[in-house]
């Protein structure tokens, strides 16, 4: 039976970079499914993957994780379409309107910690926040409300006696304790949002695994490390993109001294190609899976502790069950039509 694979974010950077790698380890023994916001880019990256393998199965699922609705709406038929998935990667994410403080840039470039900064961006970037339609904050909708109701609404597919099954997210080294507040889980009143919800995002992989482990399905959190993509391009969207093309050298020469400077989305998906070959019973709870390459070039995965407690990540679980109590009403109350919504 062929392994049924779902990947959020999947059009572009580490999501695509994922699927490709994916369908080469194993073209025949998978059924690749592409869950994405914007279908034209979705029709591109399918068809790109068609053109390396064309003998591969790729579907395409119509989703935006920012949006309930349309998050409920794409669970139904992904619990049409398939009896059961062995692996969903929870890759889909944003950084809107980042600022980039260009003062602390330059201090800390000639500091002790300029290689931290590069590989985190910690001090020198802010992002403003909006608010999505349903009234979230829309990197916090994004980027784990969104993928927390995905997984509560796949249960059936996800669960099932005899199968394991894998939740895969995509963290990152930017995924500071500072950033995240109980109080204040979408970050309403913070400026850094992007980190708070990676920060989240850790907790709830740890209150997963307490949650859903007995039933087969195991979460894992990776860091792909400081891969240029259009997020990391848009970091700083009035730099021309020859200059992007003149810091390569000095980003490669960076990788001597921290082997976090992963780059290309293909050497930062490593780490989410590593746990797909992993027994998931077997991997640590605690640990987030980092992408890394050597300054040879050579790829490897390697755990480190995350900056976390088991009681945190169960008070953000319970605040988030009741989150998602809320929502479901609201949007049962505004889409009447819409799909069933489970209670």
């Amino acid at each position: 039976m062929k392994k049924v694979v779902l990947v959020t974010g999947a059009n572009s950077g580490i999501g695509l970079a994922l699927c490709e790698r994916l369908l080469s380890h194993d073209t025949e023994g998978l059924h690749l499914c592409l869950a994405c916001r914007n279908v034209q880019r979705a029709q591109a990256a399918r068809a790109a993957l068609l053109a390396s393998h064309p003998a591969a199965q790729v579907d395409l699922l119509q989703m935006d994780t920012s949006s309930v609705f349309s998050v409920l709406r794409a669970a139904q038929e992904v619990k049409v379409r398939y009896k059961w998935l062995d692996y969903l990667y929870l890759n889909a994410g944003i950084m809107p309107n980042p600022e980039f403080d260009a003062k602390a840039f330059f201090r800390g470039l000639f500091s002790s910690k300029a290689i931290t900064m590069f590989a985190t961006g910690e001090g020198i970037l802010t992002q403003k926040d909006g608010v999505t339609p349903d009234g979230l904050q829309q990197v916090f909708a994004t980027n784990l409300f969104g993928h927390f109701l995905l997984i509560r609404e796949l249960e059936p597919v996800l669960c099932q006696e005899g199968r394991t099954s894998q939740l895969v997210w995509t963290s990152s080294s930017n995924a500071n304790r500072s950033a995240f507040s109980l109080e204040d889980i979408q970050h309403r009143r913070g400026t850094q949002p992007y980190s708070s919800s990676k920060y989240a995002t850790d907790l709830l992989s740890l209150s997963l695994n307490q949650h859903y482990n007995k039933q087969g399905l195991y979460s894992s959190v990776v860091c792909p490390g400081f891969v240029m993509t259009n997020l990391t391009f848009g970091i700083l969207p009035s730099f021309p993109a020859f200059l992007w093309t003149l810091l390569m050298p000095v980003f490669w020469l960076i990788r001597v001294f921290t082997n976090t400077f992963t780059l290309t989305p293909y050497n930062g998906s490593e780490a989410l190609l590593w746990l797909f070959r992993q027994k998931p019973e077997s991997l640590d709870p605690y640990a987030k899976y980092h992408s890394l390459t050597s300054g040879l070039g050579n790829n490897y995965t390697q755990p480190h502790k995350m900056d976390i407690t088991f009681e945190t990540s169960e008070s953000l679980y319970s605040k988030l069950l009741q989150l998602e109590s809320d929502m479901r009403k609201k949007v049962a109350e505004t889409q009447p039509a819409g799909p069933s919504l489970k209670t």
